[in-house]
């Protein structure tokens, strides 16, 4: 039954009641197991001092995070406000170079960081899918394209190419790996896109004023070739109205995260409480249970487990806003940050780079499994579509289990769907109203969203803190953490589904006044 059915006003009331309810006490929970778990030995390596003068410790198990905005900081702030000047002085005096500004700029940004070594490494990758781009061949480009990101994964070769860096430093290994996967990926782009359209003439220097583009180098997110080429390639770009009042707005929440980020980590310390098992281990069953103040029982494994996802989403959103800005005061149109994992409680929208979702959407997924409604040619799809992001992100059993489990999810979304328009449970639901059709498919998308919390957080966080939770919600816990967890869920997926309906209607009014009369 579609979107648009509406729900009475007291139940969604009720909904926001009891989800309102089971966040505050989530929130209590993990704040006192925080502050007797401040001391602990274990927590002494991930919980240092934070604001003494209050007496808080601070949650530093994110080494990134902490090299983003204490080492690094002025680093990224100086490159990007760098980019950022140069680029409003080329665009002012010479628009149809700015480009090329980009370019010269991201690659001495690039070789002023990791050594002129390593600038001429990528060179070398990008010069090789040029070359493969030439023949026309869409499968020898994405072949090499693999190849190519296979070396930078897998020894011997990865030990060798890291040589070519010169210096150490702290995110040495974050910035080789992130500048040489997205190089991958962007010149395999721009390969697959020349053989597309091969009337277009695409030239090596494309290639390099897409690929060093310095906003987009080491973090992504990836342009597709074509998009990317498209909007930078205006010599006169204008903005639309309203878009400058649009990226003020993105950069001040941009701030705005990354204070409450910081604030979040004085008060919870949610990276460093699953690292410890033994503590983890003596958190409650029951999401409605006692709470005794002073023990080691505070929040729900469910809890913990839900704010770690909720945290790395907000990780992705905070470095894509702050990416994304500059991108859009270079007049383009970069891919949004990720859906908030709060809102999904379906496979198919999962996913925390809209970048590099797009990118195997595209060339990948789409390709093969056409409009994904046959179940053979999606289990292809997705098969190939997940040993791709599992050679993105580096081979190894914990990558192996993710990928597993996450294209096991999206084939039985569409097999369940092909269940539910079987005749008999097709007339079932016809039997219904569309309300109570509405209730039905958010119960079992309650399910589903647990299965993806579970699913994701084998690699976000570690495999035996995984185990703990599902033992705790499905073993330990049945049936009332287990019911208990399923209603507060099923509370927030009605409640999304409710914001999604309201936003399709918006839609369809904004289409309607835009249609000539």
């Amino acid at each position: 039954m579609g979107i648009k059915t509406a729900l009475p006003a007291a139940e969604l009331g009720l909904y926001s009641l009891v989800l309102s309810g089971a966040l505050a006490y989530a929130g209590r929970g993990l704040l006192e197991a925080s502050q007797d778990g401040a001391h602990r030995k274990a927590f002494r390596e991930s919980v240092r001092p934070g604001w003494e003068y209050i007496g808080r410790k601070m949650d530093v198990a994110d080494f990134e995070w902490v090299m983003w905005f204490t080492s690094f900081r002025n680093v990224i702030i100086f490159a990007l406000s760098g980019h950022v000047l140069f680029a409003k002085l080329c665009t002012m005096v010479a628009p149809k170079l700015r480009s090329w500004m980009y370019a010269v700029y991201g690659a001495l940004a690039v070789m002023g960081t990791m050594g002129p070594w390593y600038l001429l490494l990528l060179l070398g990758h990008c010069v090789g899918l040029y070359v493969a781009s030439l023949l026309g061949q869409p499968w020898l480009c994405l072949g090499l394209g693999l190849a190519s990101l296979a070396s930078f994964k897998m020894d011997p070769l990865i030990s060798w190419q890291s040589g070519f860096v010169t210096g150490t430093f702290d995110l040495q290994e974050v910035l080789f790996h992130g500048g040489s996967s997205f190089t991958v990926l962007r010149c395999t782009s721009f390969a697959l896109e020349s053989c597309a359209h091969p009337d277009r003439h695409y030239s090596l220097a494309d290639l390099l004023k897409y690929n060093f583009y310095l906003p987009f180098f080491f973090f992504g997110p990836i342009m597709t070739f074509d998009r990317f080429h498209a909007q930078v390639s205006q010599v006169e770009p204008v903005r639309r109205e309203g878009e400058l009042w649009h990226i003020r707005a993105q950069a001040g929440l941009s701030v705005v995260a990354i204070m409450a980020v910081d604030i979040f980590f004085h008060f919870f310390y949610i990276l460093t409480i699953p690292s410890d098992l033994k503590f983890a281990n003596r958190l409650p069953d029951s999401a409605l249970g006692d709470w005794t103040p002073g023990s080691d029982s505070a929040l729900p494994p469910a809890g913990l487990a839900y704010s770690n996802l909720v945290y790395d989403w907000v990780k992705a959103a905070v470095l894509f806003g702050v990416v994304n800005t500059v991108a859009c005061l270079d007049h383009l149109d970069p891919p949004q940050p990720p859906k908030c994992i709060t809102a999904l409680y379906v496979f198919a929208e999962t996913h925390f780079d809209r970048g590099i979702n797009d990118w195997l959407c595209k060339y990948v997924y789409n390709h093969i499994g056409g409009e994904h409604s046959a179940v053979i040619p999606e289990l292809a799809a997705t098969v190939a579509t997940f040993a791709i992001t599992t050679l993105w992100l580096g081979p190894c059993d914990i990558v192996y289990l993710w990928s597993f489990l996450n294209c096991f999810g999206l084939n039985f979304e569409l097999w369940m769907q092909k269940l539910a328009e079987w005749g008999p449970l097709a007339r079932i639901e016809a039997s219904l109203s569309v309300q109570m059709s509405r209730r039905v498919r958010a119960l079992f998308g309650a399910m589903n969203f647990w299965a993806i919390i579970m699913y994701n957080l084998v690699s976000l966080n570690s495999l035996k803190f995984t185990e703990l939770v599902a033992r705790r919600l499905l073993l330990t816990g049945f049936p009332q953490t287990t019911l208990s967890i399923l209603f507060v869920t099923y509370c927030g997926v009605q409640l999304v589904k409710e914001r999604e309906r309201t936003l399709a209607l918006e839609e369809e009014q904004k289409q309607d006044k835009e249609k000539p009369e």
